[in-house]
Protein backbone atom coordinates (compact mmCIF):
# COMPACT_ATOMS: atom_id res chain seq x y z
CA UNK A 1 0.00 0.00 0.00
CA UNK A 2 1.58 3.29 -1.13
CA UNK A 3 2.08 6.42 0.95
CA UNK A 4 -0.48 9.19 0.92
CA UNK A 5 0.15 12.07 -1.48
CA UNK A 6 -0.88 15.72 -1.38
CA UNK A 7 -0.66 18.54 -3.90
CA UNK A 8 1.88 21.34 -3.57
CA UNK A 9 -1.00 23.79 -3.17
CA UNK A 10 -2.32 21.86 -0.15
CA UNK A 11 1.06 22.09 1.58
CA UNK A 12 1.43 25.78 0.73
CA UNK A 13 -2.03 26.52 2.16
CA UNK A 14 -1.13 24.72 5.39
CA UNK A 15 2.05 26.77 5.72
CA UNK A 16 0.19 29.99 5.04
CA UNK A 17 -2.44 29.06 7.62
CA UNK A 18 0.27 28.53 10.24
CA UNK A 19 1.62 32.00 9.48
CA UNK A 20 -1.68 33.90 9.44
CA UNK A 21 -3.76 31.98 11.98
CA UNK A 22 -1.09 30.96 14.49
CA UNK A 23 1.39 33.82 13.93
CA UNK A 24 4.34 31.51 13.30
CA UNK A 25 7.46 32.76 11.58
CA UNK A 26 8.01 31.26 8.08
CA UNK A 27 10.59 28.63 9.07
CA UNK A 28 8.49 27.44 12.02
CA UNK A 29 5.38 27.35 9.82
CA UNK A 30 7.11 25.07 7.31
CA UNK A 31 8.44 22.77 10.06
CA UNK A 32 5.00 22.52 11.63
CA UNK A 33 3.36 21.71 8.29
CA UNK A 34 5.95 19.01 7.56
CA UNK A 35 5.43 17.45 10.98
CA UNK A 36 1.66 17.61 10.60
CA UNK A 37 1.56 15.82 7.24
CA UNK A 38 4.25 13.26 8.05
CA UNK A 39 2.38 12.28 11.23
CA UNK A 40 -0.56 11.44 8.95
CA UNK A 41 1.63 9.19 6.77
CA UNK A 42 1.91 11.64 3.86
CA UNK A 43 4.93 11.29 1.54
CA UNK A 44 6.46 14.76 1.14
CA UNK A 45 9.40 13.78 -1.08
CA UNK A 46 7.82 15.58 -4.06
CA UNK A 47 6.81 18.68 -2.11
CA UNK A 48 8.78 21.94 -2.05
CA UNK A 49 9.15 22.64 1.65
CA UNK A 50 9.45 26.40 1.50
CA UNK A 51 7.26 29.44 2.00
CA UNK A 52 5.64 30.60 -1.21
CA UNK A 53 6.03 34.36 -1.79
CA UNK A 54 3.06 36.37 -0.43
CA UNK A 55 0.18 37.28 -2.72
CA UNK A 56 0.47 40.45 -4.76
CA UNK A 57 -1.58 43.58 -4.07
CA UNK A 58 -4.33 42.44 -6.41
CA UNK A 59 -4.60 39.16 -4.47
CA UNK A 60 -2.98 37.01 -7.13
CA UNK A 61 -1.07 34.04 -5.73
CA UNK A 62 2.67 34.06 -6.27
CA UNK A 63 4.71 31.10 -7.49
CA UNK A 64 7.65 29.22 -6.08
CA UNK A 65 11.02 30.32 -7.41
CA UNK A 66 11.51 27.39 -9.76
CA UNK A 67 8.19 28.17 -11.48
CA UNK A 68 9.22 31.80 -11.88
CA UNK A 69 12.44 30.59 -13.49
CA UNK A 70 10.44 28.26 -15.73
CA UNK A 71 8.25 31.19 -16.81
CA UNK A 72 11.35 33.18 -17.78
CA UNK A 73 12.74 30.21 -19.69
CA UNK A 74 9.40 29.70 -21.43
CA UNK A 75 9.32 33.33 -22.59
CA UNK A 76 12.89 33.11 -23.91
CA UNK A 77 12.00 29.96 -25.86
CA UNK A 78 8.73 31.40 -27.21
CA UNK A 79 10.52 34.55 -28.39
CA UNK A 80 13.54 32.58 -29.66
CA UNK A 81 15.70 34.92 -27.57
CA UNK A 82 19.10 33.27 -28.12
CA UNK A 83 20.85 35.89 -25.99
CA UNK A 84 18.79 35.22 -22.85
CA UNK A 85 18.33 31.47 -23.32
CA UNK A 86 21.72 30.32 -21.92
CA UNK A 87 21.25 32.17 -18.62
CA UNK A 88 17.72 30.86 -18.11
CA UNK A 89 18.74 27.30 -18.98
CA UNK A 90 21.65 27.48 -16.53
CA UNK A 91 19.47 28.82 -13.70
CA UNK A 92 16.67 26.32 -14.30
CA UNK A 93 19.09 23.39 -14.54
CA UNK A 94 20.80 24.37 -11.29
CA UNK A 95 17.46 24.56 -9.47
CA UNK A 96 16.37 21.17 -10.86
CA UNK A 97 19.57 19.60 -9.56
CA UNK A 98 18.96 20.89 -6.05
CA UNK A 99 16.22 18.40 -5.18
CA UNK A 100 13.54 16.15 -6.67
CA UNK A 101 10.75 18.33 -5.28
CA UNK A 102 11.83 21.30 -7.41
CA UNK A 103 11.99 19.37 -10.68
CA UNK A 104 8.77 17.51 -9.86
CA UNK A 105 6.91 20.79 -9.36
CA UNK A 106 8.38 22.10 -12.61
CA UNK A 107 7.47 18.89 -14.42
CA UNK A 108 3.88 19.14 -13.21
CA UNK A 109 3.70 22.66 -14.60
CA UNK A 110 4.78 22.04 -18.18
CA UNK A 111 8.57 22.16 -17.93
CA UNK A 112 9.24 19.29 -20.33
CA UNK A 113 7.69 20.89 -23.47
CA UNK A 114 9.63 24.08 -22.73
CA UNK A 115 12.98 22.29 -22.33
CA UNK A 116 12.30 20.08 -25.36
CA UNK A 117 11.59 23.19 -27.45
CA UNK A 118 14.82 24.73 -26.14
CA UNK A 119 16.71 21.66 -27.39
CA UNK A 120 15.13 22.02 -30.83
CA UNK A 121 15.84 25.75 -30.88
CA UNK A 122 19.51 25.17 -30.01
CA UNK A 123 20.08 22.55 -32.73
CA UNK A 124 22.47 24.76 -34.71
CA UNK A 125 24.52 25.97 -31.74
CA UNK A 126 26.72 23.26 -30.22
CA UNK A 127 27.35 24.99 -26.88
CA UNK A 128 23.72 25.96 -26.42
CA UNK A 129 22.58 22.46 -27.38
CA UNK A 130 24.94 20.99 -24.80
CA UNK A 131 23.40 23.27 -22.17
CA UNK A 132 19.87 22.36 -23.28
CA UNK A 133 20.58 18.62 -23.08
CA UNK A 134 22.15 19.05 -19.64
CA UNK A 135 18.96 20.80 -18.54
CA UNK A 136 16.83 18.01 -20.03
CA UNK A 137 18.90 15.44 -18.14
CA UNK A 138 18.43 17.34 -14.87
CA UNK A 139 14.66 17.52 -15.42
CA UNK A 140 14.33 13.81 -16.26
CA UNK A 141 16.20 12.66 -13.15
CA UNK A 142 13.55 10.74 -11.19
CA UNK A 143 10.86 11.65 -13.76
CA UNK A 144 11.27 9.26 -16.71
CA UNK A 145 7.56 9.48 -17.56
CA UNK A 146 8.10 12.98 -18.94
CA UNK A 147 10.04 11.76 -21.98
CA UNK A 148 8.00 10.91 -25.06
CA UNK A 149 8.74 9.60 -28.56
CA UNK A 150 9.91 12.90 -30.03
CA UNK A 151 12.27 13.42 -27.12
CA UNK A 152 13.69 9.92 -27.50
CA UNK A 153 14.36 10.52 -31.19
CA UNK A 154 16.00 13.88 -30.47
CA UNK A 155 18.40 12.29 -27.97
CA UNK A 156 19.21 9.40 -30.30
CA UNK A 157 19.80 11.75 -33.22
CA UNK A 158 22.24 13.78 -31.16
CA UNK A 159 24.14 10.65 -30.07
CA UNK A 160 24.39 9.47 -33.68
CA UNK A 161 25.35 12.77 -35.28
CA UNK A 162 27.70 14.02 -32.55
CA UNK A 163 29.31 10.75 -31.50
CA UNK A 164 32.80 12.28 -31.80
CA UNK A 165 31.94 15.02 -29.29
CA UNK A 166 32.64 13.63 -25.80
CA UNK A 167 30.67 16.30 -23.93
CA UNK A 168 27.60 15.99 -26.14
CA UNK A 169 27.80 12.20 -25.90
CA UNK A 170 27.96 12.41 -22.11
CA UNK A 171 24.94 14.74 -21.94
CA UNK A 172 22.93 12.49 -24.23
CA UNK A 173 23.78 9.32 -22.31
CA UNK A 174 22.76 10.97 -19.05
CA UNK A 175 19.37 11.72 -20.59
CA UNK A 176 19.05 8.07 -21.67
CA UNK A 177 20.01 6.77 -18.24
CA UNK A 178 17.55 8.98 -16.37
CA UNK A 179 14.79 8.18 -18.87
CA UNK A 180 15.27 4.41 -18.55
CA UNK A 181 15.69 4.05 -14.79
CA UNK A 182 12.48 2.46 -13.43
CA UNK A 183 10.81 2.82 -16.83
CA UNK A 184 10.50 -0.38 -18.87
CA UNK A 185 8.74 1.17 -21.87
CA UNK A 186 11.50 3.73 -22.37
CA UNK A 187 14.12 0.99 -22.05
CA UNK A 188 12.48 -1.13 -24.71
CA UNK A 189 11.92 1.84 -27.01
CA UNK A 190 15.55 2.93 -26.78
CA UNK A 191 16.87 -0.61 -27.33
CA UNK A 192 14.63 -1.08 -30.38
CA UNK A 193 15.86 2.26 -31.72
CA UNK A 194 19.51 1.16 -31.45
CA UNK A 195 20.84 2.64 -28.22
CA UNK A 196 23.02 -0.35 -27.28
CA UNK A 197 25.64 0.02 -30.06
CA UNK A 198 25.73 3.75 -29.33
CA UNK A 199 26.55 3.06 -25.67
CA UNK A 200 29.24 0.45 -26.32
CA UNK A 201 30.56 2.59 -29.16
CA UNK A 202 30.86 5.58 -26.81
CA UNK A 203 32.98 3.52 -24.41
CA UNK A 204 35.32 2.52 -27.25
CA UNK A 205 35.47 5.90 -28.98
CA UNK A 206 35.88 7.94 -25.78
CA UNK A 207 37.92 5.37 -23.86
CA UNK A 208 40.09 8.14 -22.44
CA UNK A 209 37.17 9.97 -20.83
CA UNK A 210 36.44 8.60 -17.37
CA UNK A 211 33.03 10.28 -17.19
CA UNK A 212 31.85 8.97 -20.57
CA UNK A 213 32.99 5.42 -19.80
CA UNK A 214 31.47 5.49 -16.33
CA UNK A 215 28.13 6.93 -17.46
CA UNK A 216 27.84 4.68 -20.53
CA UNK A 217 28.55 1.59 -18.41
CA UNK A 218 25.91 2.71 -15.94
CA UNK A 219 23.41 3.23 -18.76
CA UNK A 220 24.14 -0.26 -20.13
CA UNK A 221 23.49 -1.68 -16.67
CA UNK A 222 20.17 0.18 -16.42
CA UNK A 223 19.10 -1.56 -19.63
CA UNK A 224 19.36 -4.88 -17.76
CA UNK A 225 17.17 -3.77 -14.83
CA UNK A 226 13.72 -5.09 -14.07
CA UNK A 227 12.73 -2.28 -11.71
CA UNK A 228 9.46 -0.93 -13.13
CA UNK A 229 6.75 -2.18 -10.76
CA UNK A 230 4.07 -1.23 -13.29
CA UNK A 231 5.26 -3.94 -15.70
CA UNK A 232 4.89 -7.64 -14.73
CA UNK A 233 7.63 -8.89 -17.07
CA UNK A 234 10.52 -6.87 -18.45
CA UNK A 235 13.15 -7.60 -21.10
CA UNK A 236 16.15 -7.44 -18.78
CA UNK A 237 17.54 -10.85 -19.76
CA UNK A 238 17.04 -10.19 -23.47
CA UNK A 239 18.80 -6.85 -23.23
CA UNK A 240 21.76 -8.43 -21.41
CA UNK A 241 22.09 -11.02 -24.17
CA UNK A 242 21.95 -8.32 -26.84
CA UNK A 243 24.69 -6.33 -25.15
CA UNK A 244 26.96 -9.39 -25.06
CA UNK A 245 26.12 -11.21 -28.29
CA UNK A 246 25.38 -8.34 -30.65
CA UNK A 247 27.56 -5.56 -29.24
CA UNK A 248 30.62 -7.36 -27.83
CA UNK A 249 29.80 -5.85 -24.46
CA UNK A 250 32.02 -8.05 -22.31
CA UNK A 251 35.15 -7.28 -24.29
CA UNK A 252 34.34 -3.57 -24.37
CA UNK A 253 33.87 -3.39 -20.59
CA UNK A 254 36.90 -5.49 -19.69
CA UNK A 255 39.21 -3.50 -21.98
CA UNK A 256 37.84 -0.27 -20.52
CA UNK A 257 38.49 -1.56 -16.98
CA UNK A 258 42.11 -2.33 -17.86
CA UNK A 259 42.53 1.29 -18.99
CA UNK A 260 41.26 2.72 -15.69
CA UNK A 261 43.09 0.67 -13.08
CA UNK A 262 43.63 3.75 -10.90
CA UNK A 263 40.09 5.16 -11.08
CA UNK A 264 37.94 3.53 -8.42
CA UNK A 265 34.72 5.21 -9.59
CA UNK A 266 35.02 3.89 -13.15
CA UNK A 267 36.11 0.43 -11.99
CA UNK A 268 33.15 0.20 -9.66
CA UNK A 269 30.68 0.97 -12.48
CA UNK A 270 32.35 -1.43 -14.91
CA UNK A 271 32.38 -4.33 -12.43
CA UNK A 272 28.76 -3.68 -11.51
CA UNK A 273 27.80 -3.82 -15.19
CA UNK A 274 29.80 -6.99 -15.81
CA UNK A 275 27.93 -8.70 -12.99
CA UNK A 276 24.61 -7.77 -14.63
CA UNK A 277 25.75 -9.33 -17.92
CA UNK A 278 26.83 -12.67 -16.40
CA UNK A 279 23.45 -14.24 -17.09
CA UNK A 280 24.59 -17.37 -18.96
CA UNK A 281 27.21 -20.06 -18.47
CA UNK A 282 28.96 -19.16 -21.70
CA UNK A 283 29.05 -15.47 -20.79
CA UNK A 284 30.81 -16.29 -17.52
CA UNK A 285 33.31 -18.41 -19.43
CA UNK A 286 33.85 -15.62 -21.96
CA UNK A 287 34.77 -13.25 -19.15
CA UNK A 288 37.47 -15.75 -18.11
CA UNK A 289 38.68 -16.15 -21.69
CA UNK A 290 38.97 -12.37 -22.05
CA UNK A 291 41.15 -12.14 -18.95
CA UNK A 292 38.40 -10.70 -16.81
CA UNK A 293 38.76 -13.23 -14.02
CA UNK A 294 42.47 -12.58 -13.47
CA UNK A 295 41.75 -8.87 -13.68
CA UNK A 296 39.04 -9.10 -10.99
CA UNK A 297 41.27 -11.04 -8.62
CA UNK A 298 44.14 -8.59 -9.13
CA UNK A 299 41.77 -5.65 -8.74
CA UNK A 300 40.39 -7.03 -5.49
CA UNK A 301 43.91 -7.36 -4.12
CA UNK A 302 44.99 -3.90 -5.27
CA UNK A 303 41.85 -1.95 -4.32
CA UNK A 304 41.19 -3.39 -0.88
CA UNK A 305 41.15 0.13 0.56
CA UNK A 306 38.27 1.25 -1.70
CA UNK A 307 35.01 -0.14 -0.26
CA UNK A 308 32.85 0.57 -3.29
CA UNK A 309 35.25 -1.17 -5.66
CA UNK A 310 35.55 -4.13 -3.29
CA UNK A 311 31.76 -4.45 -3.09
CA UNK A 312 31.31 -4.37 -6.85
CA UNK A 313 34.18 -6.78 -7.54
CA UNK A 314 32.73 -9.23 -5.03
CA UNK A 315 29.38 -8.90 -6.79
CA UNK A 316 31.04 -9.61 -10.15
CA UNK A 317 32.88 -12.64 -8.73
CA UNK A 318 29.61 -13.89 -7.28
CA UNK A 319 27.95 -13.54 -10.70
CA UNK A 320 30.63 -15.20 -12.86
CA UNK A 321 30.99 -18.05 -10.34
CA UNK A 322 27.61 -19.31 -11.51
CA UNK A 323 29.68 -21.35 -13.98
CA UNK A 324 31.14 -24.44 -12.24
CA UNK A 325 34.38 -24.29 -14.24
CA UNK A 326 34.81 -20.65 -13.31
CA UNK A 327 34.36 -21.60 -9.63
CA UNK A 328 37.45 -23.80 -9.84
CA UNK A 329 39.41 -21.14 -11.70
CA UNK A 330 38.56 -18.55 -9.04
CA UNK A 331 39.61 -20.85 -6.21
CA UNK A 332 42.85 -21.72 -8.02
CA UNK A 333 43.53 -17.99 -8.51
CA UNK A 334 43.30 -17.37 -4.76
CA UNK A 335 39.94 -15.59 -4.79
CA UNK A 336 38.73 -17.26 -1.57
CA UNK A 337 41.59 -15.83 0.49
CA UNK A 338 40.96 -12.36 -0.92
CA UNK A 339 37.23 -12.60 -0.22
CA UNK A 340 37.94 -13.59 3.37
CA UNK A 341 40.38 -10.68 3.65
CA UNK A 342 37.79 -8.28 2.21
CA UNK A 343 35.17 -9.38 4.75
CA UNK A 344 37.62 -9.08 7.64
CA UNK A 345 38.94 -5.71 6.54
CA UNK A 346 35.48 -4.20 5.93
CA UNK A 347 33.61 -5.90 8.74
CA UNK A 348 31.61 -2.76 9.46
CA UNK A 349 30.28 -2.55 5.90
CA UNK A 350 27.08 -4.64 5.58
CA UNK A 351 27.10 -4.58 1.78
CA UNK A 352 30.64 -5.96 1.55
CA UNK A 353 29.90 -8.61 4.17
CA UNK A 354 26.76 -9.62 2.28
CA UNK A 355 28.49 -9.79 -1.10
CA UNK A 356 31.51 -11.57 0.38
CA UNK A 357 29.47 -14.24 2.14
CA UNK A 358 27.31 -14.69 -0.95
CA UNK A 359 30.41 -15.07 -3.13
CA UNK A 360 31.80 -17.76 -0.80
CA UNK A 361 28.46 -19.58 -0.93
CA UNK A 362 28.41 -19.55 -4.73
CA UNK A 363 31.99 -20.83 -4.87
CA UNK A 364 31.01 -23.69 -2.55
CA UNK A 365 27.79 -24.58 -4.36
CA UNK A 366 28.04 -28.12 -5.82
CA UNK A 367 31.75 -28.05 -5.03
CA UNK A 368 32.58 -29.86 -1.73
CA UNK A 369 36.31 -29.49 -2.38
CA UNK A 370 35.91 -25.71 -2.65
CA UNK A 371 33.94 -25.74 0.57
CA UNK A 372 36.93 -27.32 2.26
CA UNK A 373 39.26 -24.67 0.87
CA UNK A 374 36.97 -21.93 2.17
CA UNK A 375 36.93 -23.47 5.64
CA UNK A 376 40.70 -23.95 5.74
CA UNK A 377 41.20 -20.37 4.57
CA UNK A 378 39.27 -18.89 7.48
CA UNK A 379 36.03 -18.35 5.59
CA UNK A 380 33.86 -19.72 8.39
CA UNK A 381 35.40 -17.48 11.03
CA UNK A 382 35.17 -14.42 8.81
CA UNK A 383 31.53 -15.19 8.07
CA UNK A 384 30.73 -15.64 11.74
CA UNK A 385 32.31 -12.28 12.52
CA UNK A 386 30.16 -10.75 9.80
CA UNK A 387 27.07 -12.45 11.28
CA UNK A 388 27.83 -11.01 14.69
CA UNK A 389 28.40 -7.56 13.21
CA UNK A 390 25.18 -7.57 11.13
CA UNK A 391 22.52 -9.70 12.85
CA UNK A 392 19.71 -8.15 10.80
CA UNK A 393 21.24 -8.82 7.37
CA UNK A 394 19.40 -11.90 6.10
CA UNK A 395 21.90 -12.66 3.33
CA UNK A 396 24.76 -12.66 5.83
CA UNK A 397 22.88 -14.81 8.35
CA UNK A 398 22.09 -17.39 5.67
CA UNK A 399 25.77 -18.17 5.04
CA UNK A 400 26.17 -21.34 7.16
CA UNK A 401 23.02 -22.90 5.77
CA UNK A 402 24.02 -22.26 2.17
CA UNK A 403 27.58 -23.41 2.64
CA UNK A 404 26.73 -27.09 3.01
CA UNK A 405 25.53 -29.18 5.93
CA UNK A 406 28.39 -31.71 6.03
CA UNK A 407 31.20 -29.15 5.85
CA UNK A 408 29.34 -26.91 8.30
CA UNK A 409 29.20 -29.67 10.92
CA UNK A 410 32.82 -30.61 10.40
CA UNK A 411 34.09 -27.04 10.53
CA UNK A 412 32.00 -26.00 13.49
CA UNK A 413 32.74 -29.02 15.63
CA UNK A 414 35.33 -26.86 17.38
CA UNK A 415 33.92 -25.00 20.41
CA UNK A 416 35.72 -21.82 19.35
CA UNK A 417 33.56 -21.63 16.21
CA UNK A 418 30.19 -22.02 17.88
CA UNK A 419 27.37 -20.23 16.06
CA UNK A 420 27.10 -16.82 17.73
CA UNK A 421 23.33 -16.78 18.03
CA UNK A 422 21.77 -20.24 18.02
CA UNK A 423 24.41 -22.13 20.00
CA UNK A 424 24.55 -24.87 17.33
CA UNK A 425 27.94 -26.53 17.02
Amino acid sequence: MGSKQIAQETFDDAVQENITEFEMDPEEAVREAVQQFESQGVDLSNIVKAVRPPASENGQRQKHQILLTLDSLGRAVAEADMAELPEHLSTFSAQCKEQLAFRYLAGQNGAYPVVFSACQLAAGDRDLLLQAFSTLSALLDGQPDLLEAAGQELVLQSLRERREDAEMTLAGIRCVRHACLKHERNRQDFVKAGILPLLTGAIVQHGGSAEVVKTAASALRVMTFDDDIRVPFGHAHDHAKMIVLENDGLRVLIEAAKAFRDNSGVLSELCATLSRLSVRNEFCQEIVDLGGLDFMVTLLADCMEHPDVVRQVLGAIRAVAGNDDVKDALVDAGATELIVLAISQHLGNPQICEQGCAALCVLALRKPENCGVIMEGGGALAALQAMKAHPREVAVQAFPFLLGRAEWRRAFSKPSLCHPFSGVR
